[in-house]
């Protein structure tokens, strides 16, 4: 068997359902991984669920809103009452800024909403599964992934963005926290940091020719990063291969950041 074969592996893509999530998901069902996509919206759930029924991994699609503590346990009960384990939770759901409003006039709820989303709901997500892997070690069966997507602004300066990269930093470090006490279980916690890519919530910027004209230069590789471009850390991160591997942030930005 290939050391990237997934076949017998579950996975939990939480914001499964387009963009980096969805990119994620096709990559592993590729390789054999059983999937739940857990996101908001029931028909974009089953229509992207439709691009992965050949397989040969299964999918499974689950509406849950990670913000909600009582709907993540539903959609983690669900999940496990359908492939009966969950080998790798990848913590995608989030919002974004936009980017607009400067820091002195943000409001309390705009914060309050964004840490909801991004911060919160990987502590609810992360929790319900680390629980289940725990257990599972502690009956003998040691394998475990979680995986943050974080962001570029976890580590750069990002004006009129502060909400959006408090809670993305929050997230380099729970992950790296989270390696550190449960490596007894054979779990590992790792958190993606995205470039600029191309998704509905980056569509705007993408469509804007002085954005463009301005970014694509400081991009090496000269091209704005797809969905796919995840889906080899994925399937690495899922694998035996990266048994050893934890507390990592890997950037994945077509050079963005060296540049």
């Amino acid at each position: 068997m290939s050391i990237f074969d997934l076949t017998g592996r579950v996975a939990i893509i939480t914001g499964g359902n387009g963009g980096i999530g969805l990119g994620i998901a096709q990559a592993l069902v590729s390789s054999g991984c059983n999937v739940s996509i857990w996101g908001r919206n029931a028909e974009k759930n089953k229509a992207a669920a439709e691009t992965m029924k050949a397989g040969p991994g299964k999918v499974d699609a689950r509406v849950c809103d990670v913000t909600d503590a009582a709907s993540v346990k539903e959609a983690m009960k669900a999940t496990l009452d359908t492939f009966g384990r969950v080998d790798g939770c990848f913590a995608n759901a989030g919002i974004g800024g936009g980017g607009r409003r400067a820091f002195i006039d943000r409001t309390e709820e705009e914060w309050r909403k964004m840490f909801a989303t991004n911060l919160d709901g990987v502590f609810h997500v992360f929790q319900a599964a680390a629980r289940h892997m725990t257990e599972r070690a502690e009956a003998g069966d040691k394998f475990g992934r979680l995986v943050a997507t974080s962001s570029l602004a976890s580590i750069f300066g990002t004006a009129r963005n502060e909400h959006y990269a408090g809670t993305k930093a929050a997230l380099n470090a729970l992950c790296r926290a989270l390696a550190v006490e449960l490596a007894r279980y054979g779990v590992t916690s790792n958190a993606i940091l995205p470039g600029w890519i191309k998704s509905d919530m980056t569509a705007g910027l993408m469509g804007n020719d002085k954005f463009v004209a301005n970014v694509m230069p400081r991009i090496p590789v000269r091209r704005f990063g797809e969905p796919s471009d995840f889906g080899g850390i994925a399937v690495y991160l899922m694998s035996k291969a990266s048994s050893y591997h934890t507390a990592d942030c890997f950037v994945i930005d077509g050079g963005y950041t060296a540049y």
